[in-house]
Formats: C-alpha cells, structure tokens, sequence
C-alpha cells in the first residue's frame, strides 16, 4: 500500500474585532494521511467523459507517419550512427528554410547530442508514438553563430569524447590522432570566418557539457519543436533512409 500525504489547512483561527478590523493569523495546521490503494473506486461519470479523448489520442499516437525497412539506431559505427546521421540531416533540412526566412542566410552544420536520442526507429511502420519516444523532451531549436575558437573547441570535443554525437551531413571530418581537417559544405574550415550552427536550446546552454555553444556570437530562436520537425519530416518521406557515409573518418 502506497500513502501519499496531503496537507490541508483545516482550521484557520481568526481573530475578529467587532469594531476594527484585525489581520488573520494562522494558528494551527494539520496533515491526513489518505490510502491510495486498490479499495478506491473508479467515478464512472469521469471515466466515460474521459474516454472520447483517450479513445482520439491512442488514435493519434497510432497514426502511421512513415515505414523503415531496417532498424535505425544509435550503434556507433566509428564515431556515427544511423539515427544520429538521420535526425542531425532531417533537423537541418526542416529548420534552414525557417532560419533563412528570419535572416537570410544558411545555417552551416548542425550538432546535436547522443543521449538525446531516447529510443530508437524499429523496422517497419513508424507511428507518431515512435517520434515521441525518439524525442519525449519539449526542446526547441535554436542557431549560435560561433567564432573559429569556438569550432575548434567543438571539433576537440567530438575527438576527446569518441561519442557518436548527431552531427549532419554538411561537416566532413577526419579525425587524425588529436589533430583534424574540417571541411564545412565541402570547403576548408575557414579560421577568419564565423559559423552558423543549429542545435538544442538545451545544449545551448551548456548541457551534456556544451560548453562551447555557450555565450554565442549571436543567437537566433526559431520556436520550433524538435519533436514537430522528426513529425512533420516523417510525415512527408514515404519512406526513411539513414546512412553511415565520410562525415567523420576517423584514421
């Protein structure tokens, strides 16, 4: 039997002046302890005003958005994996017309992290459950401008940390021992120029040690779900396909 404590305030004394008004003083508080337990009995007129809406969201969740005809999962294959390569792409496909709308510019690459991935796309139908489970967080989407120190030290991340972190197809690094080459949209990393990065508003802040995205050059908010993104790509591809090609190479 599980007890959960709920606290009521049962009794307020105050204290009353016929001819003024007093300020009312707290003076005792009490706490019930209610079972929780199996002898609770379910209100039927609840039940049945809930079940329409249950009924429509086990629908919705149901709702085949697209198919895959393997497993798509975060199994680093070198430093990639399938689902990392597919969620980094697709973000940066559903998010750059938004950015350019805003700014008139491209973003350049986007990054985002493993552990972000909660679960991963099983072969066959993929239903809008399966988005929710892939992406459970209400995370948005935001660009950072950063300077060449700032790459570099993302770049040095990737490298000390050997993890399969999303990265999209527009970066090609080769990883040699602790130095690199970075190639951004098939050019040479430019150390005079500034780079426009799609990521989390969560990792923007520093998380799972980001801290390179922190304290941009500048930054730009698109208000966009990632979550509605994975849908609404899923929504429009009749099938998906995920590949592990030379983004990172690692000599």
């Amino acid at each position: 039997m599980k007890y959960i404590s709920f606290i009521c305030f049962l009794l307020l004394a105050i204290s009353c002046n016929t001819a003024t008004t007093s300020p009312k003083n707290l003076t005792k508080i009490t706490a019930k302890n209610i079972a929780i337990d199996s002898t609770l009995v379910a209100d039927a007129k609840i039940d049945s005003m809930i079940a329409p809406y249950k009924e429509k969201m086990v629908s919705e969740m149901n709702r085949v958005l697209t198919k895959t005809a393997v497993d798509i999962t975060k199994k680093a294959i070198g430093m990639q994996s399938t689902l990392g390569n597919l969620i980094a792409d697709l973000s940066y496909e559903m998010a750059n017309p938004i950015y350019q709308q805003k700014t008139k510019q491209n973003i350049d690459f986007a990054m985002f992290n493993s552990g972000g991935l909660r679960a991963p796309i099983s072969a066959g139908n993929v239903t809008k459950e399966s988005a929710f489970k892939l992406m459970p967080f209400e995370n948005e989407f935001v660009v950072v401008e950063l300077s060449r120190e700032k790459i570099i030290e993302l770049v040095n991340y990737l490298i000390q940390n050997k993890t399969a972190h999303p990265l999209s197809k527009q970066i090609q690094l080769t990883i040699i021992n602790d130095d690199f080459d970075l190639l951004i949209n098939g050019k040479k990393f430019d150390k005079n120029k500034n780079y426009r990065v799609l990521t989390s508003d969560y990792l923007q802040t520093g998380g799972d040690r980001m801290n390179f995205f922190k304290n941009p050059i500048s930054l730009t908010k698109l208000n966009y779900k990632i979550r509605d993104a994975i849908i609404a790509y899923f929504e429009k591809e009749v099938e998906l396909k995920a590949v592990i090609d030379n983004r990172i190479i690692v000599q």
